[in-house]
């Protein structure tokens, strides 16, 4: 089963495992993670939204 979940993530036939699997990691991986002051904006426009504060797009 796992094999062929691996074989399943490859891009082309003959990429490597490891290949495929460092992808997968590198998009994974975000190397600038969000700043304190972003996720506590984040967070008060959760909190609007579920209050009912904002509009429709």
């Amino acid at each position: 089963m796992t094999k062929a979940r691996l074989d399943a993530l490859k891009v082309h036939p003959r990429e490597t495992y490891d290949e495929a699997l460092n992808r997968l990691l590198d998009l994974a991986y975000d190397p600038e993670p969000l700043s304190e002051e972003t996720l506590q904006k984040i967070e008060e426009a959760v909190a609007d939204i579920r209050a009912g504060r904002g509009r429709p797009v």
